[in-house]
């Protein structure tokens, strides 16, 4: 199965360290270490494999790819060997990267859009192609009627407003050209009513919000811990220092807010209750494209003996989130392939703000992924199998 895999943010430290993974592991020269798919429990013929990825992309800066490649290797992020080992490669992904359509109205920059998938899936013959959007994190976004009826949103995007935030045009864009669409980021993307109209009339899924990486990982194993110990949490608060152009991005406190929102949320919704404390975020350049999260909780057990607990997580944003979008292109393809649109609920494992997810337990989580690609493998293998 063929499949296209549309990166939104193409030059940036995850897509292009996605890139470089996705072409490792077509070459063999790297192991799948962080890509869930590849476990015994998900691995199965429904899915594409590494060799069947082809990349491209949009993006408004200009750096060449290998360029970025190198800066990623020489900051640890990637192995140098690898950059070296794919000059070829790179260069033939180069050549599929766009810069992001501009001027005119928002119906125009979303047929410019629509028109890069189209030529991108007819060129390669490609099966499908999906859109991962893994670009800067918007700041919420800015309530508009349109927003809530297909039919009044197409025609507002022939006007002069500015009704959708980027992150809702590319997911516009992608549904209009037959195309699955992803957010591995905070932004509104294609949560709004308007845009599930449009998914479900097209007969596609979507997918997010909000890769699930570090921090709030963590978080959706031990808060549910604490749930079924019938301990209290009194309070968890937590500090994040990151760098990188997702830090830069982050200094900006619309974006900010944006982003703690969603990494907030797991604790009410596990817990049933939100305990004191705030997670803050703050820009340190010198970290690079790495990350540390510290978070300090305390909690009550038996007749109110009160304790606390006390975890850091140091990490590379990048290399954590790459395998992550590498299995969701392959799992959302494969939801597609089977015939299944709007939100895709069972991929609620790898994010922190899930659409339309029932649980934020990583375990529950992992339990609905699980019966999912079963499903997937089974009806692959059925008499008449998927559509392709």
């Amino acid at each position: 199965m063929r499949t296209g895999v549309w990166l939104v943010g193409a030059r940036g430290s995850v897509a292009t360290t996605s890139i470089v993974g996705g072409l490792a592991l077509r070459a063999n020269l790297a192991g799948p270490t962080g890509c869930v798919t590849e476990l015994p429990e998900l691995r199965g013929p429904a899915l594409p494999a590494f060799a069947d990825l082809v990349f491209g992309g949009h993006d408004v800066v200009t750096t060449p790819l290998a360029k970025r490649a190198e800066a990623l290797a020489a900051a640890g992020v990637l192995p140098g060997r690898l950059v070296a080992a794919l000059p070829d490669e790179l260069a033939a992904v180069e050549e599929e990267l766009r810069p992001a359509p501009g001027g005119g109205t928002q119906a125009d920059r979303a047929a410019a859009t629509s028109r890069d998938l189209t030529d991108f899936r007819d060129r390669h013959r490609l099966d499908r192609v999906v859109v991962v959007n893994v670009s800067a994190t918007e700041p919420a976004v800015r309530p508009h009627p349109a927003h809530a009826d297909l039919g009044a949103l197409r025609e507002a995007l022939s006007g002069p407003d500015e009704v959708l935030p980027a992150s809702s045009l590319y997911a516009y864009a992608a549904l209009e050209a037959g195309c699955p669409y992803i957010d591995f980021t905070p932004s509104t993307g294609a949560r709004l009513p308007a845009l599930h109209a449009l998914a479900v009339e097209r007969g596609l899924p979507y997918v997010g919000h909000d890769g699930k990486t570090g921090e709030t990982l963590v978080k959706s194993v031990l808060a549910p811990m604490f749930a079924m110990r019938h301990l209290q949490v009194r309070s968890w608060s937590g500090l994040n220092l990151l760098g990188g152009g997702d830090g830069a991005n982050l200094a900006d406190p619309a974006a900010n807010a944006a982003k703690v929102e969603s990494k907030q949320r797991v604790l009410g919704e596990t817990l049933g209750y939100v305990p004191q404390g705030d997670t803050r975020i703050d820009f340190v350049e010198d970290l690079g494209d790495f990350k540390t999260a510290w978070d300090l909780v305390t909690f009550a057990g038996f007749l109110g003996t009160r304790m606390r607990m006390e975890f850091t997580w140091h990490g590379c944003d990048s290399a954590l989130a790459a395998p992550l979008v590498l299995d969701l292109a392959r799992l959302t393809a494969a939801a597609h392939a089977a015939g299944r649109s709007g939100p895709l609920a069972e991929l609620a494992f790898f994010f922190k703000d899930p659409l339309g997810a029932p649980t934020h337990s990583l375990a529950e989580q992992w339990a609905l992924l699980t019966d999912f690609a079963r499903a997937l493998h089974t009806a692959w293998g059925s008499a008449d199998g998927p559509a392709r």
